[in-house]
């Protein structure tokens, strides 16, 4: 009986090429941010899971992959009818983060600025382009309700994708007040107004008629007419005058950003700003975030402002073309008693600059070397017993 040796669903292998991409292009965004004053820092993957489930998660919050109370634990809450499960694993980073900087305020600046990267984890039907796996990288800002925070998040990011290659991309703007405004105005109370938000945020996928028609089902044919009336009359070129300071601090790069009334995000944790980056490669966003002020008080008991954005690394990775290797990468093939030899001689390729790996002669050369330069290996080299030196190798272009 053959084996199932697959990746559970939505989560994926990457093989050495892969890998080697995703990092070169991770270390290029991250050179980026650092270069620009943010600090790394790293969180568990596990999470308690009456923080992951506090309400402040959006649809997120029902994907939650639980993970079950162990030993006595396990067994006292079975036979008391109670929750089997005590931690999760992490839809995103921010709830992380917010939890972190609760814990570690006193050690850490009065303006906090985060990077953050690494897989988060989501319990979702896999379809192309998504997965319960995928890398995020996050900047944020915490301590600094101003102005500059978010102008920072928006030059850094866009930035970033320019140090990658990413160009033409698009960052799509809104404020959570301006989007209850416009939904108080088409007749939904405070109270209705999450709902009415799922739907609006479907805008995409089902356009004005769609919205309206589940607005319909939701609250009454008065309110449908009214969305539909509001969606069709937006002009996205007329920037409210909530949002201009954020165009106008932006420069040259202000042709980067794009007014959306429609624009949601779907946590619920957002209190001002939203951002969404688009691009015309991708079928979906390529990152997303917002200004959170009042999820840190959740944890701290206290209020402190928090804006931050994140790159999702899954499709933006997919719009990169192949890195070019700034080293040269060598396969050195010895016979048996060159050990010695081949490895002072890998020390001083490497001290040059070079990535170099050391393969026995097998029976058949040609299959060993066509499976390495696969891999990324780009020249070879046949060690003799007289190569003493560097300069005595025989470097071959491989493929």
């Amino acid at each position: 009986m053959a084996v199932n040796v697959n990746a559970p669903r939505g989560m994926r292998d990457f093989l050495p090429l892969d890998k080697s991409k995703r990092e070169n292009l991770l270390a290029l965004v991250k050179k980026t941010y650092v270069q620009r004053g943010f600090q790394e820092i790293e969180t568990p993957v596990l999470e308690d899971l009456g923080r992951l489930t506090s309400g402040q998660g959006g649809d997120n919050e029902k994907l939650v992959f639980k993970v079950q109370k162990r030993g006595e634990e396990f067994e006292s809450a079975l036979s008391a009818g109670q929750e089997l499960a005590d931690l999760g694993l992490r839809f995103d980073l921010t709830v992380p983060l917010t939890r972190f900087y609760a814990t570690n305020h006193a050690k850490l600046p009065r303006v906090f600025k985060a990077i953050q990267t690494g897989p988060v984890f989501r319990a979702e039907r896999p379809q192309k382009g998504r997965y319960r796996q995928f890398m995020q990288c996050d900047i944020d800002i915490i301590g600094d309700d101003s102005l500059l925070a978010e102008l920072e998040l928006l030059n850094a990011s866009l930035d970033a994708l320019s140090a990658i290659g990413l160009e033409g991309a698009t960052i799509r703007v809104n404020h959570r007040e301006l989007l209850a405004n416009n939904i108080q105005a088409i007749g939904v109370s405070s109270e209705g107004a999450p709902s009415a938000m799922i739907s609006i945020d479907k805008l995409d996928k089902v356009g004005i008629d769609g919205v309206a028609k589940e607005l319909a089902e939701k609250f009454g044919d008065g309110v449908a007419a009214n969305a539909k009336a509001w969606l069709e009359g937006l002009d996205p070129k007329e920037v409210p005058e909530l949002l201009q300071p954020l165009f106008g601090g932006l420069g040259e790069k202000s042709n980067s950003l794009k007014y959306d009334p429609t624009l949601v995000r779907g946590m619920g944790y957002y209190t001002g700003t939203i951002f969404e980056i688009e691009h015309p490669g991708s079928s979906g966003s390529v990152g997303g975030g917002g200004r959170y002020d009042g999820m840190v008080g959740k944890w701290l008991g206290k209020d402190v402002p928090a804006v931050g954005i994140s790159l999702g690394i899954e499709r933006i990775v997919d719009l990169i073309p192949d890195f070019e290797q700034v080293a040269k990468s060598i396969v050195l093939v010895i016979e048996s008693g060159q050990e010695s030899q081949a490895l002072g001689l890998q020390a001083d390729l490497i001290a040059a600059g070079n990535v170099v790996r050391i393969e026995k002669m097998p029976k058949n050369l040609k299959p060993l070397l066509d499976s390495l330069s696969e891999s990324g290996f780009d020249s070879f080299a046949i060690l003799k017993n007289d190569s003493l030196n560097i300069a005595d190798l025989e470097i071959k272009a491989l493929g």
